[in-house]
């Protein structure tokens, strides 16, 4: 009898011990596979999300992203890839997006290089549209704003507007040094005033090569000038006060080659200008940087 309960116990012992065990070992199993239940990266476009499109006019493949990443990777498998159905699903997303939706509250600047640099285009709050012709399968990094306005959108007062050419950035196919940052969005997008100041020229030019306009915005606080080009002027004289923010013109091609070109040159100047320091053709580099000066004003370079 006494054998029979020791029997007994022991069995109920090892069934007990194989029980605890197998409960570990799916705890351990339910705890590895909670982060990967809880991930965001869907493939679907959700509230508070930023996304990439593969193809144009928010078509394709998704891959959907809740922060910034300076970083796409290059290859698969460890790229960062398109999640939802359609063209392109699992493809890595680096250099191969072609339009976004920003669901998040924040602006998004996509950026030409990885860890932020190179050409931008922004993206402000609820903003769904293509990536222009600089930025089209050339997206290599994205970061999510901060409590700074992005220059483009200050510009433009929308998303969709970046930076197609930085200070001094001109490549080897244009001689010179770039004496500004130029935006591009879209021909007849407003134009906004990035500063309060007072007209010093107005020249109103006309599309093509040889009509170059001209807004100079002299603001006293900083002895900075403001000066736009390309842009076609609203009904500004000299001697208005402008207010920041206040529309001064609309994105044209006024000075440029094509309409395919069409963009709006911002430059800083020292004191009270009326006029642009010359940019192609000349390798000197009259002005100095102007990313301090943005910073100052509340702005950040994209």
């Amino acid at each position: 009898m006494r054998n029979t309960i020791k029997n007994t116990i022991k069995t109920l012992n090892n069934f007990l011990s194989a029980t605890t065990a197998a409960l570990a070992v799916g705890v351990g199993i339910i705890a590895t596979a909670s982060p990967a239940s809880a991930a965001v990266r869907d493939g679907v476009c959700e509230d508070g999300e930023f996304c990439y499109y593969y193809n144009s006019d928010n078509a394709g493949s998704v891959s959907d992203f809740t922060s910034s990443l300076g970083n796409y990777g290059d290859a698969q498998p460890d790229c960062y890839d398109f999640k939802g159905a359609g063209a392109g699903q699992g493809l890595c997303i680096k250099n191969d997006a072609a339009s976004v939706w920003n669901r998040s509250d924040q602006t998004v600047v996509v950026y030409f290089n990885s860890n932020y640099g190179g050409a931008s285009q922004s993206f402000g709050p609820g903003a769904k549209g293509n990536l222009n012709a600089t930025m089209k399968n050339n997206n290599a990094s994205h970061q999510f704003g901060s409590t700074s306005t992005s220059l483009s959108y200050g510009l433009y007062k929308a998303g969709g507007g970046g930076i197609s050419c930085p200070f001094d950035g001109y490549t080897s196919s244009t001689l010179g040094r770039h004496e500004g940052i130029d935006f591009a969005r879209s021909i007849g997008s407003d134009a906004h005033s990035l500063t309060s100041g007072v007209v010093t020229r107005i020249t109103y030019g006309a599309n093509g090569s040889g009509g170059l306009s001209t807004i100079a915005i002299y603001n006293s606080a900083s002895d900075k000038t403001v000066i736009y080009l390309h842009t076609a002027p609203r009904s500004l004289f000299v001697g208005q006060s402008i207010s920041k923010g206040q529309i001064i013109g609309d994105e044209a091609w006024r000075g440029v080659g094509s309409s395919g070109a069409a963009h709006t040159h911002v430059e800083v100047r020292d004191g009270r200008q009326t006029a642009a320091s010359k940019s192609v053709g000349d390798p000197v580099l009259d002005n100095p940087n102007p990313h301090s000066f943005w910073r100052s004003q509340g702005y950040s370079i994209a």
